[in-house]
C-alpha cells in the first residue's frame, strides 16, 4: 500500500468543531490522540508515544484490534506528536493533516501549531485542523478556499520569510519580507473565494480561524 496522506491526531484536550477531515491512507495517533481519533470515527493504524495519557482500556482494545503500538520512554527528546509525524514520514507519506485542539495548556497548543514548521518535516506538506480553525505550514505556495470576509493570518516562523506575494486578500503583499514577531500579516481579509500565498524562502504559518457564531 502506498501511503500518500496521513492524519496525525495529537493528544491533549479533545478537538471541538472538527468537520470534513480529508481521506487518509494512514492514521497515526499521538498517545491520548487515539481516544480523540476514535471519537472522530477514525480507524487508528498506529499509536505512538510514552502512552502515559491514553486510557489503559482504550489501549488494550486497540492492541486487541491489531493496531500497531509504538511505546517510547517518558524521558525522550521528541514530543509524542513529533514521534507521530516521524512515523508518518517513515511510512512514506508525502502530506499530513495534524488534528488537535488549542484549548488546555498554552504550551501544548503552541507546540501543536508549530510542530510541522521545522526543517525536519520539509518533505511533508502539512496542514492542521485545530478545533474549528484551519492552518497550513507553507514553504512555497498555498491556495486557500473560503468566502469573502474570511480572516486569514500569515505568520513567519523560524526566521525571515522572503518573497511573500498574495492575491485575493484585502491587504496584498508583493515580494515582501516577513519576520517572526512582526504582525504585518495578522488578520488579513479574503476578498475572493480563493486566495493565494507564494513565497521564495523561509516558512509561513497561515491560519484561517473558524467563523464565529453570529
Amino acid at each position: 500500500m502506498t501511503i500518500r496522506h496521513a492524519l496525525v491526531v495529537a493528544g491533549g484536550n479533545p478537538p471541538d468543531g472538527i468537520t470534513d477531515l480529508p481521506a487518509a491512507d494512514l492514521v497515526v495517533a499521538a498517545d491520548q490522540g487515539a481516544e480523540h481519533a476514535i471519537a472522530l470515527g477514525l480507524h487508528v493504524d498506529v499509536v505512538v508515544g510514552d502512552l502515559d495519557s491514553i486510557d489503559p482500556g482504550t489501549l488494550a482494545g486497540l492492541e486487541a484490534a491489531d493496531t500497531r503500538i509504538e511505546r517510547h520512554p517518558t524521558d525522550k527528546d521528541d514530543t509524542d506528536l513529533e514521534l507521530a509525524l516521524a512515523t508518518a514520514l517513515d511510512a512514506g507519506a508525502t502530506s499530513a493533516t495534524i488534528v488537535g485542539s488549542a484549548s488546555g495548556r498554552l504550551d501544548h497548543a503552541l507546540g501543536i501549531l508549530l510542530a510541522g514548521a521545522g526543517d525536519r518535516w520539509s518533505d511533508l506538506r502539512i496542514d492542521l485542523r485545530i478545533d474549528a480553525a484551519r492552518a497550513w505550514i507553507v514553504r512555497d505556495h498555498l491556495e486557500i478556499d473560503g468566502e469573502p470576509g474570511d480572516v486569514v493570518s500569515l505568520l513567519a516562523v523560524g526566521g525571515p520569510t522572503t518573497g511573500v506575494t498574495t492575491t485575493g486578500l484585502r491587504w496584498r503583499l508583493a515580494e515582501a519580507t516577513m519576520s517572526p514577531g512582526v504582525a504585518v500579516g495578522l488578520s488579513n481579509i479574503m476578498t475572493e473565494r480563493t486566495a493565494t500565498v507564494i513565497l521564495t524562502g523561509g516558512t509561513l504559518l497561515v491560519v484561517q480561524p473558524g467563523r464565529e457564531d453570529p
